[in-house]
């Protein structure tokens, strides 16, 4: 909110908001600020405010303007001359009078990599609704701080802390995930296990080792926004997949092999998620399971499982390891999204042939990971602690689920999928990515649909976190905000 008896005047503070967003990468380079018009209309100013406002922000080299089609975040990467006064005022005014209607549709707001540094740096102190983790406070620390004095012994302190770790991870790790493991109907050894700093870095050991650039990728659609973002920077080219409610569209897979078999654009890599996808919710059925096996030992590609989740799940969901024994599926799980985020633990479990290569590829990126945390993790498991935590967390999230259901229903929203685990993709009606912009000025970071593209397009979809989203307020706000939008404003 513009405070009119501040020391800063309306538009150095419209400036000033804008800049800190771009200088924290909150609006990411080419995103399109809001017209004139609309960014008067939003805060309650004169458009000759806006105007002012905006020049501050020419100037100051933030922004460029693009004659009769608006103001863009420049990238500070690329060095561009800059524009005169005369030129900006007129590029300003040309914008102002435009027709809001005729307007090109907001750019990308909001990227993977805003969600990611939300994460990091919180934008308000409210709760956030595009969030992909848990509310801290719902984390269990007790559990945590116990399992660490616990391995914390002067003994224990000197090993860790004067030797690298065994590379492949700790061996007590190892030997505790693989009973949990097969606990879970996955036949994997303690030497099949290799420990991560995060299932993030699973993924990527993954596809360093058996992709290199320019080869072919098949990745959910929609999906994770950063595994996205991840394959595009390492040069792989994504095919994309609809994710269905019971899993990945089949016949989209196969037409991809057929018409690349025995070629080098042959998709190598499936990146799948078989239990509680992100963002949609859904997981995969046993037939949906056994058919997708089918393709993968046929076409001679590899499935990459993310059960980031799999901890928020119903017992005996199914998952492509239980099924082929590690055959062609590597699983990849984690704890950050459950228990610890700071210790960034996680795991790959491969087939045997693929060790090798992988343990390589770790070695090249991190060397080893941390035997403390490993240990103290390992000893949260085998006493029972992370499973009575996990319980809590699902009967906690269960309640969640049901009342940001409810309000999000109350607030003229429409579930794309049927709401399950901890998000909720939801159809506002609106373009999300102008309303994911309007939002932040609320203090609300909101995960647009585009997100979940690989080719980044226009949606009325947005992702929502059920932890976060069980506030009336924020309800209230966003039915404000895109009932203006709905309207053209």
């Amino acid at each position: 909110m513009l405070l009119r008896t501040a020391a800063q005047s309306l538009n150095e503070q419209i400036a000033a908001r804008f800049a800190e967003r771009i200088r924290d990468r909150l609006l990411a380079p080419g995103s399109r600020l809001p017209s004139v018009r609309q960014c008067a209309a939003q805060h309650g100013v004169s458009p000759s405010t806006v105007v002012a406002a905006y020049d501050q922000l020419l100037a100051q080299g933030l922004v460029e303007a693009r004659r009769n089609r608006g103001f863009f975040v420049r990238d500070r990467a690329q060095k561009v001359a800059p524009a005169g006064s005369q030129q900006a005022q007129a590029a300003i005014k040309s914008e102002a009078l435009s027709d809001p209607q005729r307007a090109r549709r907001l750019g990308a707001p909001v990227s993977a990599a805003t969600l990611m540094r939300g994460m990091f740096q919180p934008i308000s102190g409210k709760p956030q609704p595009g969030m992909g983790v848990l509310p801290p406070e719902w984390i269990a620390t007790d559990p945590i701080a116990a399992s660490l004095r616990k391995v914390s012994g002067v003994a224990n302190l000197r090993d860790t802390a004067v030797r690298y770790g065994e590379p492949i991870g700790d061996a007590h790790l190892r030997r505790v995930l693989s009973a949990r493991l097969q606990d879970m109907g996955i036949d994997a050894a303690d030497d099949q296990i290799i420990t991560t700093v995060g299932a993030t870095q699973a993924l990527d050991i993954i596809s360093r080792t058996l992709l290199k650039a320019g080869d072919t990728v098949m990745v959910e659609e929609p999906g994770w926004a950063v595994e996205f973002a991840r394959l595009t920077a390492l040069g792989m080219r994504i095919l994309p997949v609809p994710r269905r409610a019971d899993g990945p569209d089949l016949d989209v897979i196969a037409r991809y092999c057929e018409a690349h078999a025995g070629t080098p654009a042959a998709p190598r890599l499936f990146v799948s998620v078989s239990v509680l996808h992100n963002p949609t919710g859904g997981s995969l059925t046993p037939a949906s399971a056994h058919r997708m096996l089918q393709l993968a030992q046929q076409h001679g590609f590899f499935i990459a499982e993310d059960d980031s989740y799999g901890h928020l799940a119903p017992p005996h969901a199914t998952r492509l390891a239980q099924l082929d024994g590690l055959a062609r599926t590597i699983y990849v799980g984690g704890f950050a999204k459950i228990l610890a985020p700071n210790w960034r633990i996680g795991f790959l479990a491969a087939p045997p042939a693929l060790l090798e290569p992988l343990l390589d590829t770790k070695l090249l990126s991190t060397l080893t990971t941390p035997s403390l945390l490993e240990r103290a993790l390992a000893h949260c498991i085998e006493q029972g602690q992370l499973r009575r935590h996990v319980e809590r967390i699902r009967g906690r999230l269960d309640a969640a689920r049901s009342r940001s259901a409810k309000l999000a229903l109350q607030a003229g929203c429409r579930f794309a999928a049927e709401p399950a685990g901890l998000f909720g993709w939801i159809d506002t009606g609106v373009d999300t990515d102008q309303l994911a912009l309007r939002m932040l000025d609320d203090g609300y970071l909101l995960a647009p649909g585009a997100l979940f593209h690989a080719s980044r397009t226009p949606s009325t979809l947005m992702r929502i976190n059920f932890a976060s989203t069980q506030e009336a307020t924020f309800w209230r706000r966003f039915e404000q905000v895109r009932d203006t939008l709905a309207r053209g404003g």
